[in-house]
């Protein structure tokens, strides 16, 4: 029993020396795949109990699986559409929808990101393409800066909840979840995400003194639609085929990676080779990056599950708490901390495996669970001191990223709000899944 016992305390020392090493690291600058693989290798090096071979497997094992495959793609179709002339066409369409309601480019701003959302799925993308449009035609109009950025900044997060999601992708793979359902979960809220970042524009609008645009007439309305229907059948290629069980959400990526060539070169023209090449490159980088992230997160993660560490948060909750809603906002606080000084695709493979026993004792389905953490890490991108959407916005709009910040914070009202209805009504989420999927 004393063996058993002093053997529990150096297991507790390892697991203490794994998180104490990353988050020194993190502080110290290190790039977040480094911070968790090389605490990692000093672990395996100490412990002496981990074949070489079986970490290797572990890395590659979470890197090669089928869902993963469409985070690529994804981010492809993301790129070539903010090359290719969709992303004016989509600004200059929802202009014409809600540009003449008080608060005019502000709500055009939440409405592109909505309809972008459909397309790509990523927040980085909706900011860097969409956001660079919006806070140029919101500036030129004598927006409050304020507004400018923080709307943009707010809106791009819908991209994530809406389907399709990437960081929804890499969740499903993760917690062995579905991602059409997942991808269903996301809908509603996303949208009421949409339209409360929407009511609170209108009641900000007297305030900021925000101009008047003037109302499109219906001819205006049917030529911007006709300019952007080619965008707008993206969704419903994307959606409509995942929805309807044509191809898997793996395959929708890549079918919108080769609709936004087709649209980009051929139907707009307005995607150049050197366009094509650049979007390419960037989207490579970024999958290694993120794949990168991927398998050192998934090393991490399977150490804590040698070292029962999931078993051992679950328990301890499960001991402490006994509300079941207490439980919930314990897991979401915690979530929200995290998500402030961690890149997201590290949260989800780090901390999906740690609370999926919760959520299976506590009867919580994963895709609904799955809804609450997306939201979780979309409020951390917006909030320093590692919020990715702040440095891009903070390159767009050429501000430093505190000021970015600083006009940001009054817009995680509605994402905080839409957070707090899905925690304790899950038919928000669920309601789509059941009635596309059933239960």
């Amino acid at each position: 029993m004393a063996k058993e016992a002093v053997q529990r305390g150096d297991d507790d020392d390892m697991i203490w020396i794994l998180f104490i090493g990353f988050f020194a690291l993190m502080a110290l600058g290190m790039p977040i795949a480094l911070a968790l693989g090389i605490p990692c290798l000093i672990y395996i090096m100490i412990d002496g109990t981990v074949p070489t071979f079986a970490a290797i497997q572990t890395m590659v094992g979470g890197a090669n699986t089928y869902p993963l495959l469409a985070v690529p793609f994804f981010i492809l179709a993301g790129n070539v559409f903010n090359s290719g002339g969709v992303t004016e066409r989509l600004f200059h369409f929802s202009n014409t929808l809600v540009g003449h309601i008080k608060g005019g480019l502000a709500h055009v701003n939440v409405v592109g990101s909505m309809i972008f959302a459909g397309m790509s799925g990523a927040a980085i993308a909706d900011a860097g393409g969409l956001g660079n449009i919006e806070i140029q035609a919101m500036r030129k109009a004598g927006y409050h800066e304020t507004l400018t950025i923080g709307i943009t900044a707010a809106s791009a997060t819908i991209g994530p909840i809406i389907p399709p999601s990437m960081i929804g992708v890499i969740y499903a793979a993760v917690a062995q979840a579905s991602v059409g359902r997942l991808f269903a979960a996301g809908f509603i809220p996303g949208v009421l995400m949409g339209l409360f970042m929407m009511v609170q524009v209108y009641l900000l609008a007297d305030k900021l003194k925000t101009p008047r645009e003037k109302r499109a007439t219906f001819r205006e309305i049917l030529r911007s639609f006709y300019s952007a229907f080619g965008a707008l059948f993206a969704i419903v290629i994307i959606l409509g085929g995942i929805f309807s069980g044509i191809f898997t959400a793996t395959e929708a990526a890549g079918v919108a990676a080769v609709y936004a060539m087709i649209l980009g070169f051929l139907l707009y023209r307005d995607l150049s080779l050197k366009g094509f090449f650049e979007a390419f490159r960037s989207s490579v980088m970024t999958t290694i990056q993120i794949m990168f992230i991927v398998v050192s997160a998934t090393l991490f993660a399977w150490i804590l599950a040698k070292e029962q560490f999931p078993q051992m948060v679950a328990a301890f909750m499960l001991e402490k708490v006994k509300n079941y809603y207490l439980i919930l906002f314990s897991i979401n606080a915690l979530l929200l901390i995290v998500g402030c000084f961690m890149e997201t695709v590290a949260v989800v493979n780090i901390l999906v495996p740690v609370f999926i026993p919760i959520m299976h004792h506590l009867n919580i389905d994963p895709v609904h669970f799955g809804v609450m953490m997306i939201l979780n890490l979309m409020i951390g991108v917006l909030t320093p001191p590692f919020g990715s959407v702040l440095f891009v916005l903070s390159s767009v709009a050429k501000v430093p990223v505190e000021r970015v910040a600083r006009h940001t914070a009054i817009f995680l009202i509605p994402i905080l709000f839409i957070l707090f209805l899905v925690m304790i009504f899950p038919p928000l989420t669920l309601f789509l899944p059941n009635l596309i999927y059933g239960k």
